[in-house]
């Protein structure tokens, strides 16, 4: 692996027991990284071609170098899963064989202060995943409204406080603008302090943010529909998800896209005629085994579901 972009994929094994590479030939991995999970899709299939996409170049470039060995089975695109179905049709793909979505913030970018994702390591105020992106975390904390902020706290942090640390930050902004990471997370833990918490107050409000700059719930409600048509009969989609609402959203458009009758429960007959176009792989969400954990901590919230193309 590139030495200068470290990130551990998380639930390796279950993700390719569900994903069944070996019985197909054209894959999509939406959340390249490092390109740990496409290294064990080519491993498994020596015949598999795969389009991986990552809007980080700093992840491109590090999958770039740990596929290399694959040659032209890998065909590499910097931009975000949603764009999926752009990028097959540039390779001339029609349909696919399966795709996994390995959502959330990378090793790397977390420990790298200077990507400003981090409460943990003082950093500019940044966490864009793509940084040619003009929306970043300093435009959101130092302009949006206070109605605004407490909105992004309160449904992507899904915190109590998100009123009071959004006037908090309203009012701070306007003796000095907030540049450093280390300023807001001190801020926040001042506002939303909570006795005898493990961690800082400051991680859920900081994820939030994350979510908001890079829109990853949009991207994901866009990526999952996409997949879908994408899907050839019989091929997976697996979803690893490390937030509460993304998980949701998954397990919903899979119940959803997996039911026959949508009709209100007082008819007598089903007269919606909806015809399912998944089957649902893992009825339980899939979680990361002890073993795991004690080798990779941040396996701890990460969440597995799989579905198959009908």
């Amino acid at each position: 692996m590139d030495n200068n972009f470290h990130h551990i994929s998380v639930l390796p094994k279950e993700t390719m027991e569900l994903l069944q590479p070996e019985k197909g030939l054209r894959f999509i991995d939406g959340t390249l990284g490092a390109g740990g999970h496409s290294g064990m899709i080519l491993e498994s299939n020596p015949n598999a071609e795969l389009i991986g996409i990552d809007q980080d170049r700093e992840a491109l470039a590090a999958a770039g170098k740990n596929l290399e060995k694959f040659g032209d089975r890998v065909n590499l695109f910097h931009g975000t899963f949603s764009q999926m179905k752009e990028f097959c049709a540039e390779k001339g793909w029609d349909s696919v064989d399966g795709i996994l979505l390995d959502i959330g913030v990378s090793s790397h970018q977390i420990d790298t202060a200077e990507r400003g994702f981090s409460f943990r390591a003082d950093g500019p105020l940044d966490m864009r995943m793509n940084r040619r992106n003009p929306l970043s975390a300093s435009t959101i904390i130092n302009q949006y409204s206070e109605e605004q902020l407490k909105t992004i706290f309160k449904e992507y942090g899904e915190v109590k406080r998100a009123g009071a640390v959004a006037r908090a930050i309203v009012a701070d902004r306007e003796k000095k603008p907030f540049e450093r990471t280390g300023e807001l997370a001190d801020m926040i833990d001042r506002v939303d302090k909570v006795t005898g918490r493990r961690q800082s107050s400051a991680v859920l409000y900081f994820q939030a943010l994350r979510i908001a700059v890079n829109d990853e719930l949009g991207e994901l409600e866009r990526a999952l529909e996409d997949a879908v048509d994408l899907l050839a009969p019989g091929g997976r989609l697996t979803v690893i998800s490390f937030h509460s609402l993304e998980d949701r959203m998954v397990k919903r458009f899979f119940n959803r896209l997996s039911t026959d009758c949508i009709c209100p429960p007082d008819f007598p007959v089903c007269a919606c005629n909806t015809v399912p176009k998944l089957k649902v792989i893992t009825r339980k969400v899939v979680t990361a085994t002890k073993k795991e954990l004690a080798e990779n901590s941040r396996a701890a919230c990460a969440r597995l579901r799989a579905a198959e193309k009908i």
